[in-house]
């Protein structure tokens, strides 16, 4: 990608260069317009259950911008001479209620027949030019705060091969059908987020890594602190984890430093690809707590401070 001849334009706020979560484009002084799109084979065996998950992870990335959803268009891969349309159906249900309750319109969509189901969402949202959060931007003294656990993608694999806890099932669902928006809502209340993600395909280590690759500072992580589900060190040890956890350890360990305080099996937890993960920001380590306690009384109980950036260690991450 990074050899692409890309198109510049005055008004691109940001775009593909910076691995951010969604691109922005200026239409007035006043406005800019944030533009997604994300779609993916099913997570989990119940079709309107994917339908909500795959929503809620494409609409995260409008708020890990800082921004507002508004409109969404469905994108559709369905077998239609294999698979009962029912299927599909319950999935776009699935999809619908999330956009309801995102407060997004559903304006129209594509289809395909494919080999394979698969379903997502083109979003469109705005937000004030000067407003938008960045994956870069942390200054050292931040804390840094993490809003849901850690393991889906070694809860989805468990799944596929039988071999999962149901109640590690349902603790996986659970987040990845809660939408990031009000933690977003949150976090722009605050208004001093210098830094922001979502915690999804690239694992907690990947996207920590964006965060800092190239800049003045680092992170320090409290292994102790990150939130996760529960049972996912007996899968980790068994070898119940998706071959991106994999993927994502070579493309990133060189920038880690892991502590003996962080065991082997928790620090590729922390590669584990996320499916609608949570929010990953930086902010003024005194505002941490009660913004922390805020997301608590909002409904958001694993919110957590998870570490601090630093600058004695730049474009690298210490765990702790």
């Amino acid at each position: 990608m990074r050899d692409l001849p890309l198109i510049s334009d005055p008004n691109l706020i940001t775009g593909i260069e910076h691995a951010e979560d969604a691109g922005v484009y200026k239409i007035s002084p006043e406005l800019a317009l944030v533009q997604t799109v994300d779609f993916f084979t099913p997570t989990v065996d119940d079709p309107y259950t994917f339908g909500q998950i795959a929503a809620t992870n494409a609409l995260n990335d409008v708020y890990a911008m800082g921004g507002k959803p508004l409109t969404a268009m469905n994108i559709v891969c369905f077998p239609v001479k294999e698979m009962d349309i029912g299927i599909l159906r319950d999935v776009l249900r699935g999809g619908l209620d999330k956009m309801r309750e995102a407060g997004v319109l559903l304006v129209g969509g594509h289809s395909v027949e494919d080999n394979e189901i698969k379903y997502g969402l083109s979003v469109t949202g705005v937000i004030h030019p000067d407003k938008v959060l960045f994956n870069r931007g942390a200054i050292a003294g931040d804390s840094l705060i993490l809003t849901k656990p850690l393991g889906t993608g070694i809860a989805s694999t468990a799944a596929k091969g039988g071999e999962i806890d149901p109640l590690l099932l349902q603790q996986s669902i659970n987040s990845m059908i809660q939408l990031n928006k009000k933690a977003a809502e949150l976090a722009a209340e605050n208004g001093s987020i210098h830094a922001c993600t979502d915690i999804t395909g690239f694992g907690f280590l990947g996207h920590a890594c964006e965060m800092v690759e190239g800049s003045a500072v680092g992170l320090r992580i409290n292994s102790a602190a990150v939130p996760l589900f529960s049972g996912l060190k007996e899968l980790v040890e068994a070898g119940m984890v998706p071959g991106g956890l994999y993927r994502n350890k070579e493309f990133r360990i060189a920038q880690i430093e892991a502590g003996d305080t962080c065991p082997a099996w928790l620090l590729d937890v922390f590669f584990d690809p996320q499916t609608a993960g949570g929010l990953f920001f930086s902010v003024p380590a005194e505002q941490a707590l009660p913004l922390v306690e805020k997301m608590h009384d909002a409904g958001i109980p694993a919110a957590a401070i998870v570490g601090e950036v630093v600058a004695d260690h730049p474009g690298r991450i210490f765990i702790y």
